[in-house]
């Protein structure tokens, strides 16, 4: 584990930039960049398109580890390079920005108020080439639905089953049980994730240290006591289809919780734009998604 970006994730000012949408999301995410579906015939081509887009971002001045910490990328992005150097390698020697990888594949059915996440086949295999790719951790999402409490007792025994694993293999494991904003009873089950998290960091040995992928919680403040805990390197926030700005002043009301967005990162980019036109976009939602991460 490289020590160098183990001290700037923990103390780091910035936020965490998503970039990991997979399979089921990448088409979304291309329309929203203005990219229509009959652009590409297949997969692959998909893939080529959203790694353009992935490589824009991450290629603009705008992208700065001034703002920037860390960035999470999806597993075709982590093999693919930048300026003739794996993704990971450029983040992190051209950018100074610490590379995270998704391992997950996908959400199960709901059942009990919740989505598992499905079995993550070749686990080993994936986190040894992430190794080789030089990443520095992993992220991994399930949903919370309702607050049901065994529902989320089952979400959090999971993740941090998956989460000894990617431990064991010398990654840090980002551990997404997100709570759907939607949710009738939010702050419920907000209150019982909490305690589960709880009883498992309290559980885990001096040397192992996870960080924690949450939604911004319904009381302002509420993971203060999460955040302080030992056995976290640090505690960041997806947007959850909040707007940019709304997830940007909700953020701001929880001190010492960090931005990870993704669709709110990518707020009004467009495939169509100059590149001054990017640059000056993107740098406008980083300052915006960088003040809410500080305050």
């Amino acid at each position: 584990m490289n020590s160098k970006q183990t001290e700037r994730i923990r103390t780091g000012k910035g936020f965490l930039a998503a970039l990991d949408q997979s399979g089921g999301s990448t088409p979304k995410a291309l329309e929203h960049y203005g990219v229509s579906r009959d652009a590409y015939s297949n997969e692959e081509e998909m893939y080529t398109l959203v790694h353009q887009m992935r490589t824009r971002i991450v290629t603009s001045p705008s992208f700065s580890n001034e703002y920037i910490l860390g960035a999470i990328l999806f597993e075709q992005t982590m093999d693919r390079k930048v300026e003739g150097l794996f993704t990971a390698d450029y983040l992190w020697q051209t950018k100074g920005i610490v590379p995270f990888l998704k391992v997950d594949q996908g959400l199960a059915a709901l059942e009990n108020g919740v989505q598992l996440m499905k079995p993550i086949n070749g686990l080993d295999a994936l986190l040894n080439r992430a190794l080789q790719r030089n990443i520095f951790g992993t992220k991994m999402r399930s949903v919370i639905a309702q607050a049901v409490p065994d529902g989320i007792a089952r979400v959090v025994d999971q993740q941090f089953a998956y989460g000894k694993q990617i431990l064991d293999a010398g990654l840090v494991p980002i551990i997404e049980p997100e709570v759907d904003i939607h949710s009738q009873d939010k702050a419920q089950s907000e209150t019982l994730l909490k305690a589960a998290l709880l009883q498992h960091l309290d559980a885990l040995p001096a040397d192992r240290n996870v960080m924690l992928k949450l939604s911004i919680p319904s009381e302002d403040g509420f993971y203060s006591d999460v955040m302080r805990h030992p056995r976290v390197l640090r505690v960041v926030a997806l947007s959850g289809g909040y707007t940019q700005a709304e997830a940007d002043e909700r953020l701001a009301r929880n001190p010492g919780l960090i931005a990870s967005f993704s669709r709110a990162l990518a707020e009004g980019l467009s495939a169509g734009q100059t590149d001054a036109q990017f640059n000056e976009t993107l740098a406008a939602s980083i300052q915006k998604i960088y003040a809410a991460s500080i305050a």
